[in-house]
């Protein structure tokens, strides 16, 4: 049964890392998305370029998010591949600030291309 894999990447700077490994590994596609965590929306940041009247994407903006979330559906045979992937970027995930990563069985894919 094919899985979900979801990444939470909390150093945006491993992500050209780990899609090089999740790729290695044999993800046929990562979807990508700048994500913020709870922490800096209950008042853990501050900016000084506010807009006089901002909105909520001002407030959220920033140039370079420091989170990025990465999904990639895998066969059962691969997940263990792209799992070990990943810890060897990021490292061991039970660290403070190393990122969050879960799988979830997807009952039906379509539009998913096998290799070439």
């Amino acid at each position: 049964m094919p899985q979900v894999i979801v990444m939470v990447l909390t150093d945006a700077t491993q992500l050209e890392p780990l899609i090089n490994a999740w790729t290695d590994a044999g993800a046929r596609g990562v979807t990508i998305i700048d994500s913020t965590g709870m922490a800096r929306l209950s008042g853990g940041w501050t900016r000084d370029d506010t807009p006089l009247f901002p909105s909520l994407r001002d407030l959220l903006e920033q140039a370079d998010p420091d989170h990025r979330t990465l999904f990639t559906v895998a066969d059962d045979a691969q997940v263990d591949a792209l799992v070990a992937a990943a810890q060897r970027v990021v490292g061991d995930f039970d660290a403070a600030d190393s990122g969050l990563l879960f799988t979830v069985p997807v009952g039906r894919v379509l539009g998913l291309r096998r290799a070439q």
